[in-house]
């Protein structure tokens, strides 16, 4: 019997259902619209449709959003003052810089200067560091769409042996403590790991995210496994296709996630998540900052 498709697309509008219910109340009971800045270097074509899909989403479920675009030359000392300047802001609850971003732009200035607070694609130190100890603020949003996935679908992780293929900062490494946390056990593996097919056919649940389009075949998997693909891949006659074999893959797996319409619009809807829950801590502490709406390019 094929695998149940896990529908990405329908968990996600069920989980932004929720967070319109939350921006409406936070709207109604403190006087506060939850805001999401999102910072674009340069003009990446991949960045642009990102970019418009988050302004979408945020539009979708009740979030402000702004986009301060700069040029591929801007200095990195103007984007870290544009930063320093939004952690001030109390109309802005969440900051993200979309990446990739130019050479000459440290990945980790930028990451260092966004506030804590308001990191809502959790890559701040802080943040990946809590993951270990237990106490992140905001989880990155692919893995955490990733768990969502696996709430809704019941499926349970206490026990379970996880293999995550791909152990990327963004990813996998949070992916894998992420299931740590509810008790599963987690192999983790990555481009170099031998025969990772040995790996790959004992786990109850198998997480791809390795960026290889058909690296998981059906004969790597083990009968009865939840395959989640997090994987996007754009094939030379334009398909866009996972890292699994997803028809053969199907045909053994108990769930499987399709790309597109898996783990994709679980990420932005974490992002939204995330946004929401920055703004719900903000209005519990007492104070208020300026505003900082201007719009600002490069």
């Amino acid at each position: 019997m094929p695998a149940k498709i896990i529908d990405g697309t329908k968990i996600a509008r069920l989980v932004r259902a929720e967070i319109r219910d939350r921006t409406k109340a936070l709207l109604a009971n403190h006087g506060i619209k939850p805001g999401l800045a999102v910072i674009m270097i340069g003009e990446n074509p991949a960045s642009v449709v990102y970019v418009r899909n988050k302004v979408r989403a945020c539009a979708d479920v009740g979030i402000s959003s702004q986009v301060f675009n700069f040029s591929a030359n801007v200095s990195e000392a103007e984007i870290l003052d544009c930063i320093r300047q939004l952690n001030e802001a109390n109309n802005v609850h969440g900051i993200l810089v979309q990446l990739p971003i130019p050479e000459g732009i440290s990945v980790q200035h930028i990451l260092e200067t966004i506030s804590i607070d308001k990191d809502v694609d959790g890559f701040h130190l802080y943040n990946v560091g809590g993951l270990v100890a237990g106490d992140a603020i905001f989880p990155p949003c692919t893995p955490y769409g990733v768990q969502k996935l696996l709430e809704y679908e019941g499926i349970e992780l206490e026990g379970r042996n996880v293999t995550v293929v791909g152990a990327s900062n963004i990813v996998g490494k949070p992916m894998a403590l992420m299931l740590m946390r509810k008790e599963a056990t987690v192999a983790i593996c990555h481009a170099k790991t031998r025969d990772l097919a040995q790996y790959t056919i004992i786990a109850d649940i198998l997480v791809v995210a390795a960026g290889k389009p058909n690296l998981i075949l059906p004969q790597m998997v083990r009968s009865g496994a939840v395959v989640i693909d997090v994987g996007i891949n754009r094939l030379p006659d334009g398909r866009l296709v996972g890292d699994v074999d997803f028809e053969g893959v199907r045909q053994k797996a108990a769930y499987i996630t399709p790309v597109p319409g898996g783990v994709g619009p679980m990420t932005v809807t974490m992002l939204l998540h995330n946004t929401v829950a920055s703004a719900e801590r903000i209005a519990a502490r007492a104070g208020r900052a300026p505003a900082f709406d201007q719009a600002a390019s490069g």
